[in-house]
């Protein structure tokens, strides 16, 4: 696969995902000015190409490790332990923590949110 192919296939993830050049930039833990190389098809380091490749669920070759279902599935999961993280991280400073059962239907919630709820627009963003 040569690097235009490559590039286009992250492009095209890219699309399908919905992830602006800026959010993916600091999800993917690199420079605006980074991504903007690599999609212009610029030298950049294989370790650039696989951070993004591995946070759009590729693998190096471009090849589908994570159907975009289970990508998705991923991030609101991620998100939503945050969310709840915050909240129970409120809570226990005020010695009001919540049990693991209590929990888990919060992150499961906040998880549904970001993927069909009123929150569905904030899943990709940082």
């Amino acid at each position: 696969m040569t690097r235009q192919e490559l590039i286009a296939k992250i492009h095209q993830r890219r699309d399908e995902v919905g992830i602006t050049l800026e959010n993916l930039a600091k999800l993917s833990g690199l420079g605006i000015r980074t991504i903007n190389r690599l999609f212009a098809g610029e030298d950049v380091k294989f370790s650039t190409i696989e951070k993004v490749t591995n946070f759009l669920g590729l693998d190096f070759a471009g090849r589908e490790v994570m159907s975009l279902e289970e990508l998705k599935n991923h991030r609101a999961y991620q998100k939503a332990l945050f969310m709840v993280s915050l909240v129970q991280s409120t809570s226990a400073l005020e010695k009001q923590g919540l049990d693991k059962s209590v929990l888990d239907d919060m992150i499961e919630e906040c998880k549904l949110e970001f993927l069909d709820g009123k929150y569905k627009k904030q899943l990709w963003v940082a």
